[in-house]
């Protein structure tokens, strides 16, 4: 086997906001400690971004140093780490990576966990989940000699997140790096192939990775508030307009839809894996 007696590695790629955790991490925390409505905040980040003519990513993190500096609020890496802490996450999102880790070891299949988000990773970085993930990729700050943020570091919009899911297929986890990311490497060569990753996302900022990881082989899996019982209906559109292979409920719990769906893949993945050993033995 390979990788530490693996067979090979299956990447589990998530966004955060609406597929993790319920509405944006912002909402939790910091929009109220700064006074003002989720619909203010969004709307004034929004507003300032058509006015600007400027990235909405950008407008959302420049207004959030605007409006803690008004405030008075904290800027500090660990500020936002502890806002994360009153992040809630869906129905089974504790326990999910711990046995889907269970259910690849049991069959020798290493799977590894990735963020690819829109949201802060400062806030993420404070989450329960935050030590599950391989690597987040996710907007961050530039911080001071004191250690306040002040400027955006990476800014990551829906076209942009796809950058990462080829630097997740060739292994190369630094955000800085873009030579070895472009550098030419053989399908076979590549740590993890896209028809061995599975992309979950809530909606339109992830339809392009979904799109790119379902055309690329991969399996894709729009998620939805298992309390918004009418959103199925609309993601199936996603289905039908061949974006994503599933739709499910956000409900992580062992023997759910998801649950049921991810398990699915990983089994299919052994079987192709067999299928092209049998093939290789009669070369």
């Amino acid at each position: 086997m390979e990788n530490n007696n693996y067979k090979f590695t299956v990447a589990l790629i998530y966004d955060f906001d609406g597929t993790l955790a319920a509405g944006n991490m912002q909402e939790y925390n910091f929009i109220p400690a700064i006074g003002k409505s989720n619909k203010e905040f969004w709307s004034e980040a929004n507003s300032l971004a058509e006015q600007q003519d400027a990235d909405q990513i950008l407008t959302y993190m420049a207004l959030m140093i605007r409006e803690a500096k008004a405030k008075g609020i904290s800027l500090r890496r660990e500020a936002f780490q502890e806002s994360g802490r009153a992040v809630k996450l869906y129905p089974g999102v504790m326990e999910w990576f711990d046995r889907i880790n269970s259910y690849g070891e049991e069959r020798g299949v290493r799977i590894l966990h990735y963020i690819n988000s829109s949201g802060l990773k400062e806030i993420i970085e404070g989450t329960a989940i935050a030590d599950k993930f391989q690597k987040v990729y996710a907007c961050s700050f530039l911080y001071n000699v004191d250690g306040i943020a002040y400027w955006p570091a990476v800014a990551v919009n829906y076209t942009n997140k796809t950058q990462f899911i080829f630097k997740i297929n060739k292994g190369v986890e630094s955000v800085y790096d873009t030579k070895q990311v472009n550098k030419f490497m053989e399908e076979k060569s590549r740590p993890v192939p896209f028809s061995r990753m599975i992309y979950v996302g809530d909606g339109t900022t992830d339809i392009p990775c979904m799109r790119l990881v379902k055309n690329f082989g991969g399996h894709s899996v729009a998620v939805y508030n298992p309390k918004d019982k009418a959103k199925r209906a609309e993601m199936n559109t996603l289905i039908r307009d061949n974006r994503v292979n599933h739709v499910c409920p956000a409900d992580y719990t062992e023997g759910s839809e998801i649950d049921t769906v991810v398990k699915a893949v990983i089994d299919k993945c052994i079987a192709d894996y067999n299928v092209e050993q049998l093939e290789i033995a009669k070369v």
